[in-house]
């Protein structure tokens, strides 16, 4: 596996910071934010450097149970290609449920949700990891997420589950320490455990990241300071086998640059002082998962497995967004706290997409986004969620201030184009509303 070193998440916010920090050996950039015909100067640069770029993709949905969108991986290999990238990664985590099936609405999700650690999950997650695997270019490596909640009847640890994935597949292991802490405190994982029992000698690189605790529950925004107990967790990853590379995130709230480098420091450190002796490896031994046959290695997931997974996955989904009974067997509380925090991720990347929103409806953007999102779970894309939600306060006759409503209209019909949307009402009202703004 390459040596990467030490890297950061390169952001836009950041990029002219990233090109002036000392001892950045790579960065990590988000597969989906990059335009292959338009990538940003700051990368092309970078590159030029002999940086190492590696797209990081965020909406493949491995652990979903459809198989992988072949427009999806195209986008990805392509993004790979471009940059020169020695690998991708992506996350074990699914990201839309419904349709074809269970016969049922398709829902997204707009966050990374954890995959159930049954034996179903993990057929369905090793045929998807095969096919991704045969349509890139380069090596797949694969992250751990951090969840709210656990899935009732799981048959496996967090360990279990990666090492049987690696047996199957051989890919590569993208390890988060800070989601190992998350999944600590909120699910009370012992982090030491899921490292005895991971194959380390399969890591690719390792991330680490800052978060929050309220009212017990850790809340991993990439928003704040790595946290003690995090670098703690790197430190114990680090004693047991050198990572070949260790990358820090930060999506939001961005510190001074200086502030960065302390913690790229902080990292680089952490490493530097716990890695193995030379020449000595970790013994890395199967986990015992319960189970005395050999591994079983299908070739592909059975349908009926894809299906039973579906119907798991889509209620647990429709519970979190569309406001149906909660899945026998899970935490209501937890996933009331999912619930918000996905409505409210929601609003912030609409709000990020479309921030003349915000702009337009001032303190009631937030409360009439969530009021929105609960009669109107997400299907499409956030730009679409954007036209819907303005189309759906412009229905109901909002906002009341008629110069807000005005630049609301105007804002939407902009973006709708000449043809209409179709033949609901609304059309007929803003088609007037376009010839009556023509006309002024």
């Amino acid at each position: 596996m390459k040596h990467l070193g030490t890297g950061i998440g390169w952001r836009p916010e950041i990029a002219d910071a990233v090109e002036r920090m000392p001892g950045v050996d790579w960065v990590e950039a988000v597969a989906e934010n990059l335009c292959p015909g338009h990538l940003p100067d700051s990368l092309l640069r970078l590159r030029e450097r002999g940086v190492t770029v590696v797209p990081h993709g965020v909406s493949l949905g491995l652990g979903g149970a459809d198989r992988p969108d072949e427009t999806r991986l195209a986008a990805l290999a392509e993004r790979a290609q471009l940059l020169g990238s020695p690998l991708v990664t992506e996350h074990i985590a699914f990201v839309r449920a419904g349709g074809p099936l269970t016969a049922s609405q398709p829902l997204e999700a707009g966050h990374l949700l954890p995959v159930p650690r049954t034996r179903d999950a993990l057929d369905v997650l090793c045929e998807n990891v095969r096919i991704a695997q045969d349509a890139l270019p380069v090596p797949l490596a694969v992250e751990n997420i951090a969840a709210l909640i656990s899935w009732p009847g799981e048959e496996m640890t967090e360990g279990q589950f990666l090492y049987e994935l690696v047996e199957r597949t051989g890919v590569r292991l993208l390890i988060d320490v800070a989601n190992l802490h998350t999944n600590h405190v909120n699910r009370g994982e012992d982090p030491a455990k899921a490292l005895d029992e991971l194959p380390v000698e399969a890591i690719a690189y390792v991330h680490v990241a800052g978060g929050f605790e309220r009212d017990g529950v850790w809340h991993d925004s990439h928003a704040h300071p790595v946290p003690e107990p995090v670098l703690a967790i790197l430190s114990d990853l680090a004693a047991r086998v050198s990572p070949p590379g260790v990358l820090l995130e930060r999506d939001e709230n961005f510190p001074a640059p200086e502030e960065l480098e302390r913690e790229l420091a902080a990292i680089r450190e952490r490493v530097r002082t716990k890695a193995p002796v030379s020449g000595e490896s970790a013994t890395v031994t199967a986990p015992d998962a319960g189970a005395t046959e050999p591994v079983p290695d299908p070739v592909a997931a059975p349908d009926p497995a894809r299906q039973r997974l579906a119907l798991a996955q889509t209620a647990f989904l429709s519970a979190l967004v569309a406001g149906t009974p909660a899945p026998e067997g899970f935490d209501r509380a937890r996933l009331a706290v999912q619930s918000r925090a996905l409505t409210g991720k929601r609003a912030d990347v609409v709000a990020k997409v479309a921030p003349e929103l915000p702009e337009i409806l001032g303190a009631s953007y937030r409360p009439e986004f969530f009021a929105y999102a609960q009669a109107r779970p997400m299907s499409g894309g956030y730009r679409r969620d954007a036209m819907d939600f303005a189309e759906r306060l412009l229905l109901a006759g909002q906002p009341e201030d008629a110069e807000a409503r005005g630049a609301l209209t105007r804002w939407w019909l902009e973006r709708s184009g000449p043809a209409p949307l179709d033949a609901r009402p609304v059309t007929r009202w803003l088609r007037a509303a376009r010839f009556a703004l023509r006309r002024g």
